[in-house]
């Protein structure tokens, strides 16, 4: 009988031990970061973030790459997309690198032009099919279709803005696919292109571009959950510009300041994300280095500044949210260093909980 008592024991024991090692791994997320290479950085980077302990740990170089300044991943999570920001891939062009995710290490692909200058911007479609990448000096977008395996076909369709006004100089900053359309900010024209997929390729929508104040630059936008208001955050007179949809156009509401009114000297925005229950709405400020939190109404899509929180460092360029929701991480560019926040569920309010350092970190992405 104890020998039966014994091996009971065992078996407790063994359960015991893979439920814990179950719940370990489940207290942990894997983080990929884009840096740019000319401050002593190999390329792209993989942490592993212990979302018990708000601590990024276990660094190392998952991709030596030129200037990877933006990330994104397939919606099966089996590639992650690239853009090398550089102008000399090949005819004054960027490049974007295709890999491979096998058990959370990068496996190159490809690599290939985006047919324009300093891309910064890869969009994915939400079936995988499409990614499209936004050149900034280049001032076009380059839409390709992906193969079976995940690789970019060697011939995108390349649209242009450089021949949309005669006065000002396109600036593609970011290309997204929403509801069916393709969105481009273009921080150089003071707008944001539509453009619908029409026998196989895109041409612009039936509402051809949102209008933005004259030197607003918008940089980065993202829509609510019932996708009825867009929030388009502006790098260069530092605001946040909020969009209804009626009736399928979009329709400016409000427009909200991001930085303090007794800041003085220069400030650009970067970056912008609502909260996973959309109840909150933060956007990173370089040059005061603060994340400006708005509490969101849902019903009518209208902003109520909660407050800022200081970056701990400086020039933060790209955020991200946990999965978990929990934590925000930012990624300060010129203090080189990743800073780890707490978030409020209920306040929306930021406190800081750690930092590791990593030369000139540009982009966030959790696996």
């Amino acid at each position: 009988m104890k020998y039966r008592f014994g091996f009971l024991f065992v078996i407790i024991g063994l359960i015991f031990m893979n439920s814990c090692k179950m719940e370990d791994v489940k207290k942990k997320e894997v983080l990929f970061v884009g840096t740019y290479t000319d401050n002593g950085s190999e390329g792209i980077y993989k942490f592993d973030f212990n979302t018990d302990t708000g601590e990024l740990e276990g660094r190392t170089v998952a991709a030596k790459i030129k200037n990877p300044s933006y990330l994104a991943f397939s919606p099966d999570g089996s590639s992650l997309y690239a853009v090398s920001e550089i102008d000399n891939y090949k005819n004054d062009d960027g490049s974007i690198t295709t890999y491979s995710i096998k058990d959370t290490s990068l496996i190159k692909l490809g690599e290939q032009s985006t047919y324009g200058a300093n891309p910064c911007y890869v969009g994915v479609s939400d079936n995988g099919n499409l990614v499209a990448v936004a050149n900034y000096t280049g001032g076009n977008v380059a839409v390709y279709n992906t193969e079976e395996n995940g690789n970019l076909n060697a011939k995108p369709q390349v649209i242009d803005h450089k021949n949309l006004d005669s006065i000002k100089q396109a600036h593609a900053h970011m290309a997204s696919f929403l509801n069916g359309e393709l969105l481009v900010s273009d921080l150089g024209l003071d707008r944001i292109k539509k453009y619908s997929e029409l026998e196989e390729s895109f041409k612009p929508s039936k509402q051809k571009e949102l209008v933005l104040a004259e030197g607003a630059g918008p940089r980065h936008f993202v829509t609510a959950q019932n996708r009825n208001f867009l929030y388009v955050i502006n790098e260069l007179n530092s605001t946040i510009t909020v969009f209804n949809k009626d009736e399928g156009h979009y329709v400016e509401l409000e427009n909200y300041k991001t930085v303090d009114t007794d800041f003085e000297g220069e400030s650009y925005c970067a970056d912008i994300h609502l909260s996973p229950d959309g109840k909150f709405l933060y956007g990173t400020n370089r040059g005061e280095n603060t994340v400006v939190i708005f509490k969101v109404d849902d019903s009518n899509g209208k902003l109520e500044l909660v407050g800022r929180e200081s970056v701990k460092g400086d020039w933060p360029r790209n955020f991200t949210i946990d999965p978990t929701g929990n934590y925000v991480l930012v990624a300060n560019q010129r203090s080189n260093n990743i800073v780890v926040f707490k978030r409020d569920e209920r306040n929306g309010t930021l406190h800081f909980v750690s930092q590791v350092d990593l030369p000139s970190p540009v982009c966030l992405k959790f696996y």
